[in-house]
């Protein structure tokens, strides 16, 4: 090593004799009153608190709920300015009913290719499933599961285009 190494290693070791010789800082005496603590004897002997026994411990606060919003809708009647504008809510249905019906056409899509691989639970055996059998099992039920989640999406994306109101047109493929 050179010079200039071990003339810091006696800095660095009275740095550290010095730190080690530091009083160590006691915690209080910490009370538990039910489900919560205090390191204040007056508040502790007041409320018949016990004093915790062990090492030290550490308690987090965690947050507090926020109150509840008060709802004024379910209590007090609507009056007419509370009212959506008759136009804007027909607007808002046809928006809604647009994207729903993109969204189905996008799962009848999915259904359909699923429904293609699947190919009535036989699809055609791929590399490796030739030797291994439970495999292509394993391939047959994905696949069998993707068509009863597609089938289960076009149903349900069928029932929320059924329950928008029938005045903005036709309601259900």
């Amino acid at each position: 090593m050179s010079p200039l190494h071990f003339s810091l290693v006696p800095g660095l070791v009275a740095a550290a004799v010095m730190l080690c010789s530091l009083p160590a800082q006691a915690q209080e005496r910490i009370y538990r009153c039910g489900n919560e603590y205090t390191n204040n004897a007056q508040v502790a002997k007041s409320r018949n608190c016990t004093p915790m026994e062990g090492g030290n411990i550490t308690i987090v606060e965690g947050t507090k709920p926020a109150p509840a919003a008060r709802s004024t809708t379910s209590a007090a009647p609507r009056n007419s300015n509370d009212r959506v504008d008759p136009a804007a809510q027909r607007a808002r249905d046809s928006d809604a009913k647009a994207i729903l019906e993109t969204e189905l056409r996008k799962a009848q899509e999915r259904l359909a290719q699923a429904r293609k691989e699947y190919a009535n639970g036989e699809p055609e055996k791929q590399g490796i499933e030739s030797r291994n059998y439970q495999r292509y099992l394993d391939r047959v039920a994905e696949l069998k599961a993707a068509v009863t989640r597609a089938e289960n999406d076009v149903a349900g994306l069928q029932r929320e285009l059924g329950r928008l109101p029938a005045a903005s047109g036709n309601a259900a493929r």
